[in-house]
């Protein structure tokens, strides 16, 4: 596959302050719960390679391949605690806006397992991940990533 631009190249101040946007959302969460939100995203928005990076991420922070390749049928896995499920609920319910289906009940969840602020910070996140998503498979990127490193 060859990218059809690059957006580096193409807007990189723009880019570089939407870098630092997903950094900084990266880093409101406990790791683990951010990993999981990203692949469940990428997997709607049917996103190689943003879950080709993300499940080599969860992966390098000990990520069990059990719990991302459950990831897809999560309601039906018993693998992952109420606070995630709430995320996951919450996260394909803002993913799939456009569907119709009413987020209530995921809201509902999402209050009951996040403060206010982690609510806020999830919700970015989500953006954040959805609009990576956007970016790849609108211009066909693809980035063989190296995963992250956890300290030890």
């Amino acid at each position: 596959m060859t990218a059809k631009l690059d957006p580096f190249a193409a807007a990189p101040q723009l880019m570089k302050s939407w870098f630092a946007t997903s950094n900084a959302a990266n880093a409101s969460l406990e790791p683990s719960l951010i990993e999981l939100v990203k692949i469940r995203a990428s997997q709607i928005n049917q996103c190689a390679n943003c879950i080709n990076m993300h499940t080599l991420d969860a992966r390098a922070q000990g990520e069990t391949e059990q719990r991302i390749y459950l990831l897809s049928a999560w309601r039906e896995a018993p693998c992952y605690t109420p606070r995630e499920r709430a995320a996951l609920a919450w996260t394909e319910a803002l993913t799939r806006l456009s569907e119709g289906h009413g987020h209530g009940q995921a809201h509902e969840a999402l209050r009951a397992e996040f403060s206010e602020e982690e609510q806020v910070k999830l919700t970015l996140m989500i953006n954040v991940i959805n609009g990576w998503n956007r970016l790849a498979v609108g211009f066909d990127l693809w980035y063989d990533h190296v995963p992250a490193k956890v300290a030890a």
